[in-house]
C-alpha cells in the first residue's frame, strides 16, 4: 500500500523512531513531509529512547504518537512498555510500526533469523495487539484493522502494525548526503594497513561488509575480525571484554555514529575502566546510512568531549586520510585508550557484497586466533 494512505489511517500527527530499511517508505515521506521536526517528527537514538519520547507527547497533548522500528528493536522497547506504558501502570496508548526482517520463509541475513520468528510473539507477549500488513493487504483491511484499534488505544493499551518485506511504498525520492569528503570503505582501508594483525571488532551494518570485502581483497585471512552483524550499538562493549582479557594485545573497535549513540552508555564504560590496550574508531556521517542514509544528531554533539567527559584521556577528530593515518598511528603506539572520530561523507559501493563466512565460523576463527594472543 502506499505510505500515504497507512499515515492517513492512522490519523496521528506526531512520529518518532529507529530508521529501518523495510520501513524505508515511511522514512523517506516522514523526511519529505516534516524533516526533523520535535512537534512531529524525531528520530531517535534507540528504541527504547523513541518510546519514552512518545510517551512524554502524550502526556502533553492527550494525543495518540506513533513509534517506528525495525524489529530488531523490540528488546529496547520492552521495559518501557512492560513497565510504563502498560494498563496495569500508566496506561499510555501508542502505535508501533514495525518492520518485519527475517520473516519466516523470506531470506535474510543471520542476525534477523530468530528475531523474525519471535516478532509477532514478542509483541503479543507484551500485550500489544498485532496486525499484519503485506503486499497484498488492501486499504479497506488496514482501516478496518486501525477502527478496532482505536479501541483498544483508547483503553490505554498499544497496537502494532508489522510491515511485511514490499509491503508499503513511496514514490518520492529523498537523496541524503553531507558535505564530507572521506569514504568509510577508504578510512576502513586505513585502519586495516595500520592495525595490522590486531583483532578488530566492528559494528552492524556496511562497515563489517566492507571490512569483509577488504580482507578478501587483501588476501588475508578473517580470523582478525569480529564482525557485530546484530546488536547495533554494543560493539566497543565487545571490544572492552576482549580487551580486557587480553591486556598485552591491542585491541580496535570500528564503530558508526548511530551505533554509538544507539547505547552511548558504553563510553562512560570504557572511560572509566580505561583499558589502555583499546582504540575506538567511531567513523561519523551523521546517517543511518546501512538503513538508507536518515540523519542522526551525531553532527550537532561533540564527540570528543563526551568521551573526554567520560574518561577517556585520548580523543581527537579527523576530516583528512593525512591526519587519519597519523592519528592511527599514534592510537598504536601509545599504551592508552584512545579515541578518533572521523569525518565521513554517506554512500556505499552499490556491489558491496556481504561476508561470505557464517556468523558462527566467524566467531570460531576468531576465538581460535585470541586465544594464541
Amino acid at each position: 500500500m502506499k505510505v500515504e494512505k497507512l499515515v492517513e489511517i492512522i490519523g496521528a500527527d506526531f512520529y518518532t523512531g529507529v530508521p529501518d530499511s523495510q520501513l524505508k517508505a515511511l522514512c523517506n515521506y516522514l523526511m519529505n513531509t516534516f524533516g526533523i521536526d520535535k512537534h512531529h517528527h524525531v528520530i531517535a537514538a534507540n528504541e527504547g529512547n523513541c518510546t519514552a519520547l512518545a510517551a512524554g507527547y502524550h502526556l502533553a497533548t492527550g494525543n495518540v504518537p506513533v513509534v517506528y522500528m525495525q524489529n530488531s528493536g523490540e528488546g529496547n522497547i520492552i521495559n518501557p512498555v512492560a513497565s510504563l506504558l502498560n494498563d496495569k501502570v500508566y496506561a499510555i496508548p501508542m502505535v508501533f510500526i514495525v518492520g518485519w526482517r527475517g520473516e519466516p520463509g523470506i531470506h535474510d541475513e543471520p542476525q534477523h533469523i530468530y528475531q523474525g520468528e519471535v516478532t509477532v510473539k514478542l509483541l503479543e507477549d507484551m500485550d500489544i495487539a498485532t496486525f499484519i500488513i503485506g503486499k497484498d493487504t488492501t486499504d479497506d483491511e488496514v482501516k478496518a484493522a486501525m477502527e478496532k484499534f482505536r479501541a483498544v488505544l483508547a483503553s490505554g493499551k498499544q497496537v502494532a502494525f508489522v510491515i511485511r518485506k514490499g509491503a508499503i511504498s513511496y514514490d518520492e525520492k529523498v537523496v541524503y548526503k553531507n558535505d564530507n569528503t572521506m569514504v568509510r570503505e577508504e578510512i576502513i582501508r586505513h585502519i586495516v594497513k595500520v592495525s595490522g594483525e590486531d583483532p578488530i571488532v566492528s559494528t552492524t551494518g556496511k562497515a563489517s561488509r566492507e571490512l569483509f570485502e577488504i580482507r578478501e581483497a587483501n588476501g588475508q585471512s578473517h580470523k582478525y575480525d569480529f564482525l557485530t552483524v546484530g546488536s547495533m550499538g554494543h560493539s566497543s562493549s565487545i571490544a572492552l571484554g576482549v580487551a580486557s582479557e587480553k591486556p598485552q594485545q591491542k585491541i580496535w573497535c570500528i564503530d558508526g555514529d548511530g551505533a554509538m549513540l544507539m547505547h552511548m552508555g558504553s563510553m562512560a564504560l570504557l572511560g572509566a575502566n580505561k583499558p589502555n590496550n583499546m582504540v575506538h574508531v567511531i567513523i561519523n556521517n551523521s546517517a543511518h546510512e546501512t538503513v538508507g542514509g536518515m540523519p542522526t544528531v551525531a553532527g550537532q554533539i561533540d564527540i570528543v568531549g563526551v568521551a573526554k567527559a567520560c574518561g577517556y584521556p585520548n580523543a581527537v577528530k579527523v576530516d583528512s586520510f593525512e591526519k587519519l593515518d597519523s592519528e592511527l598511528a599514534a592510537a598504536k603506539a601509545r599504551n592508552e585508550l584512545s579515541l578518533i572520530e572521523v569525518e565521513c561523507s554517506i554512500g556505499a559501493r552499490d556491489d558491496l557484497g556481504r561476508p561470505t563466512t557464517t556468523a558462527l565460523e566467524n566467531k570460531q576463527n576468531f576465538m581460535d586466533y585470541i586465544a594464541t594472543l
